[in-house]
């Protein structure tokens, strides 16, 4: 890739592929594959890119050894959660497919990392992003835009407020299915495990819970509904609080799979079975539920078909194509297993 300056010449008083960007109203990526030589641009977008190198008189610069023709960059905010290699999984099968190769990061939240990863951006010259996690800082925003890199967002989370197009799962409608489920095996004293209130992705399944409870003829009772943060030790937690309520539920609903497993521990460490004595859904249908004793009745998030998504839609995006809709959500499926069964 040519060097990419801030002004229209660089410091030999070249015109740069900014500059040559901004007159064609591309990004800058897409001048770059133009200048590589590369096939996805479109007949017109491509007409008017080289018109304009001709007329300044661009000339490649020497790519650098083992550099790579198409880069997409990967971004999570932390790496140790199970759907993050969900995510990864998908990426990976559609980015190979299309050639192009995935770098992935975490800034775990901090200023300074995400700093640092947008330094090596700048220094790989990457085609894309793709971003899961809302938590980047709105000026590191704001530079990914001035330098053309197109950025999708996967959120599993929650919506984040980047001005970006957003990939999502329905949450209300896997809550409500959860709930229904629960309900029509008998259940009417359902607790819920909820994720963090601050998040979209919380609050959905907490409303769709509530909308089934009260379909059902149900006034929801706040004192069954417990947060959680996602993570075995705090279902393992709310869990025991349910169960030390003077009329414990007889099911539970846990807001992600891994509360759902620490809701199960705890169970197991009353002397309680599942389902015998109490019946446990979960949510994301992460690999390893399969194999838990008993296998997890839980709501399937596609989180590896959100990374399929994302791939295709940041190619879109590279080739200054406009995605069919800025906010996507795959649909949720209630995925039964062993680990439900009628009240005692």
């Amino acid at each position: 890739m040519g060097q990419v300056g801030a002004r229209g010449a660089d410091a030999e008083g070249k015109v740069t592929i900014t500059e040559i960007a901004r007159q064609a109203g591309v990004s800058v990526p897409t001048v770059s594959r133009v200048v590589n030589g590369r096939s996805d641009v479109s007949p017109q977008t491509r007409a008017r890119v080289e018109d304009l190198l001709r007329r300044h008189g661009y000339r490649k610069r020497p790519a650098a050894p083992g550099a790579r023709a198409s880069l997409l960059d990967l971004v999570f905010n932390d790496l140790d959660s199970p759907w993050a290699v969900e995510i990864i999984r998908g990426v990976e099968e559609v980015a190979h497919a299309a050639g192009v190769g995935t770098v992935v990061s975490a800034i775990h939240g901090r200023s300074g990392d995400a700093r640092e990863w947008m330094r090596n951006l700048r220094a790989r010259a990457s085609d894309g992003v793709i971003l899961v996690t809302s938590a980047l800082d709105p000026t590191l925003h704001e530079e990914l835009r001035i330098l053309g890199v197109p950025l999708v967002v996967v959120d599993p989370a929650g919506s984040p407020a980047l001005d970006a197009p957003t990939i999502g799962a329905a949450n209300w409608s896997g809550g409500l299915a959860a709930t229904e489920h629960l309900l029509s095996l008998g259940h009417r004293r359902i607790g819920l495990i909820a994720g963090p209130p601050r998040l979209l992705c919380s609050r959905a399944r907490l409303d769709g819970y509530r909308a089934a409870l009260e379909g059902a003829g149900i006034t929801p009772d706040a004192s069954l509904v417990v947060p959680g943060d996602f993570r075995p030790e705090s279902g393992f937690t709310a869990c025991t609080t349910l169960l030390d309520l003077p009329e414990p539920p007889t099911a539970v609903f846990a807001a992600s799979d891994q509360m759902a497993l620490g809701a199960i521990e705890a169970l197991r460490r009353r002397g309680l079975r599942v389902p015998e004595d109490m019946s446990v859904v979960g949510f994301d249908d992460l690999p390893e539920v399969r194999w838990s004793a008993p296998p997890l009745t839980t709501v399937r998030q596609p989180l590896a078909d959100m990374g399929k998504l994302a791939v295709r839609t940041v190619l879109r995006l590279t080739r200054d194509e406009q995605p069919d809709s800025p906010r996507v959500e795959l649909g949720t499926d209630l995925v039964v297993r062993a680990s439900t069964a009628p009240p005692a």
